[in-house]
């Protein structure tokens, strides 16, 4: 019997469309599910859909249309993209399902039962956008600290968690399963940063709306995010706690992993496993937190209107380009970028120049030569050797890779093979071979060169599955194992297609900017609009362009860094309130605008010589940097 393999995505939040940092996720665990299918699991890949709470109360309201008729539509769009990238999930749930919200109500009761939950009352901050309670300490100048927008004061009566009785117990289990959380310093973030501190205990319903499930005994009430969208891993296998035990569940469960963003660690980490071990459930064997996939080097949002969406990418580039594209963008631990420019040089570099060339040189140079017909290969040279081995390699270290979750790594992996066999050719020449008769051994590298490019589709198949169906197809083979050799000689390849074409940038670029635009938000005037100013007002203000030289923070001051600027005719000194933004050694070498003229001020004990260009307010500034290339100490005009 295959071993089994439940996998799961986070649930995604039915307010939006999702944008491409949301869609990653499922993307990459759609790839580690069809490498652990192919690796001979018994893989269950679950998706789904949060579809209660507060802020979806708001937005179907402002829509004019009942909760349910929002989350309907916006639960379809949700499908209809993971649809479009490819997923290949074996279940998605939404949390309006009946047995969801019946099991809900279940485990709900059961936690009340034990004396888990008890009834009280809430005072403090919260942020409606993110659903998040916030304490005094994390409402930074009366804003979230997550999307930067104000926060409210609210106080209403709540069931409490006591997350306090379980916080020894989790510390316990953490300690002694050091692969529960990954990356590592996530690990690290969530035990010194909540554990250890103490745990407060857990807000779990509200009755401020009612876009919710009901709690059974107090009709006043509904369930919060927290029991009703973390306990779908387990509901969707069946788990009901008034009912016998589900064949499905006691199959999979405990999870394998959960792939989630590393925003929702503590949710998962924290709070899932100290629900689990109230209901006496096995916790989960791992959870991985990937990191975020921003536009250049600012965080992805819709509310911001700078998201980028996998549907109108897909259009340009076609779906397994999309998915290639972050999963080799996306590190392990550290943030992946994504902008328009890097995605036409990886496709056109990565996809037409490298893999696409590697398979159509080869595919015509065998019709050419050999009739369309896989050549038998003679006696082997020492280069063709080199070739087989590298290739054993490679496949050696991409089960190393997928088996730990670098996926950018296991990805570039595969292509290493690609550009060697690339390489290959250059080496053996096959054009001269056939020039000077030496067909016995043209037919010896035409068979390696085939066969490299069957292991390598092989292993390409998780990230490309359409592709690697392609290429399959164009071999005319269905062997999929990963060793070198499967290839039969005297069978006909199929008919040579080019799988991708280059694309002309600037071209491209106008697709991609008119495709984003129409998602644009009209956004607002702005309430602290200036009075307007005339030239000779502006003139009187000195913007001068500088470079950061040195960085370090101001003593005692939390929000304060203290920059050392060269203005090319002088060095300046300027104190600026962006230590919560920016780490020191990110800024030193970069090209900024500098308010030169402004009366020098002495800021915590340090004086300061001006102010450096930036927007935004709290944690969400930004500094206005300048392109490389652009002198210092001019004037800006």
């Amino acid at each position: 019997m295959k071993e089994k393999f439940y996998i799961t995505t986070a649930i995604a939040y039915s307010s939006r469309k999702p944008h491409i940092g949301n869609t990653y996720e499922v993307i990459m665990t759609d790839a580690i599910a069809r490498y652990k299918r192919k690796q001979g699991y018994d893989v269950f890949f679950l998706t789904g859909t949060d579809e209660h709470g507060q802020k979806i109360e708001s937005c179907a309201s402002e829509a004019g249309i009942s909760p349910k008729e929002y989350v309907d539509k916006v639960a379809g769009e949700i499908r209809g993209i993971w649809d479009l990238m490819d997923a290949s999930y074996d279940k998605f749930i939404r949390t309006t399902d009946d047995y969801h919200e019946k099991a809900v109500q279940a485990i709900f009761k059961k936690l009340y039962d034990k004396g888990d939950i008890y009834k009280s009352e809430y005072e403090g901050w919260y942020c409606e956008p993110c659903e998040a309670f916030l304490t005094d300490t994390q409402a930074v100048d009366g804003k979230c600290p997550d999307c930067g927008r104000p926060v409210k004061r609210m106080k209403e009566e709540s069931y409490f968690f006591r997350m306090s009785a379980y916080q020894d117990r989790l510390m316990k289990y953490i300690d002694e399963h050091p692969e529960f959380i990954e990356p590592e310093a996530r690990k690290k973030e969530m035990v010194n940063n909540f554990l250890k501190p103490g745990l407060q205990d857990l807000c779990v319903s509200r009755s401020s709306f009612k876009w919710g499930v009901p709690v059974t005994f107090d009709d006043k009430h509904v369930i919060y995010v927290w029991i009703d969208a973390l306990s779908n891993y387990i509901t969707a296998l069946g788990y009901n706690p008034e009912q016998p035990e589900a064949p499905l569940f006691a199959k999979n469960w405990p999870a394998d992993v959960h792939i989630i963003g590393k925003d929702i660690m503590r949710f998962h980490t924290i709070y899932w496993p100290i629900i689990l071990m109230a209901l006496d459930l096995p916790l989960p064997k791992k959870v991985f937190g990937h990191p975020w996939l921003n536009i250049g080097a600012d965080k992805m949002s819709k509310s911001k209107g700078n998201s980028i969406y996998a549907d109108d990418l897909a259009r340009v580039f076609g779906v397994d380009a999309v998915r290639e594209y972050v999963l080799s963008e996306m590190p392990y631990l550290n943030d992946g970028s994504i902008t328009y420019e890097n995605i036409i040089a990886r496709y056109n570099n990565d996809l037409a120049n490298n893999l696409g060339n590697l398979v159509n040189r080869t595919l015509a140079m065998t019709a050419k030569y050999f009739g369309g017909i896989v050549p038998a290969p003679a006696e082997r040279e020492e280069i063709d050797s080199e070739l087989s081995a590298f290739a054993g390699e490679v496949c050696r270290t991409v089960k190393t890779q997928m088996d730990s979750y670098h996926i950018a790594d296991a990805i570039e992996t595969v292509f290493t093979l690609f550009r060697r066999a690339n390489k290959y050719i250059d080496e053996t020449t096959p054009w001269a071979l056939a020039k000077n008769g030496r067909n016995e051994r043209l037919g010896t590298v035409l068979y390696y060169l085939l066969e490299a490019i069957r292991v390598g589709t092989v292993l390409l198949e998780p990230f490309m599955p359409s592709t690697a169906k392609n290429i399959f197809a164009q071999l005319g083979t269905d062997k999929d194992g990963y060793s070198f050799g499967e290839l039969e000689a005297g069978r006909p390849i199929g008919e040579a297609k080019v799988l991708f074409s280059r694309l002309d940038e600037k071209e491209t670029l106008e697709i991609l900017r008119s495709a984003n635009k129409k998602d644009e938000p009209e956004i607002p005037k702005p309430d602290d609009c200036c009075e307007q100013i005339t030239i000779d007002d502006f003139m009187n203000t000195e913007l001068r362009t500088a470079k950061i030289i040195a960085c370090e923070p101001v003593p005692k001051a939390k929000k304060l860094l203290k920059l050392q600027l060269d203005l090319g005719y002088e060095k300046r000194q300027v104190v600026s309130g962006i230590a919560e933004c920016y780490k020191p050694e990110e800024l030193i070498g970069k090209k900024i605008i500098v308010v030169a003229n402004l009366k020098p001020v002495t800021l915590c004990g340090v004086d300061s010589f001006g102010m450096i260009l930036a927007s935004g307010e709290g944690k969400a500034i930004k500094v206005v940097f300048l392109d490389d290339a652009v002198p210092v100490g001019q004037r800006i005009r």
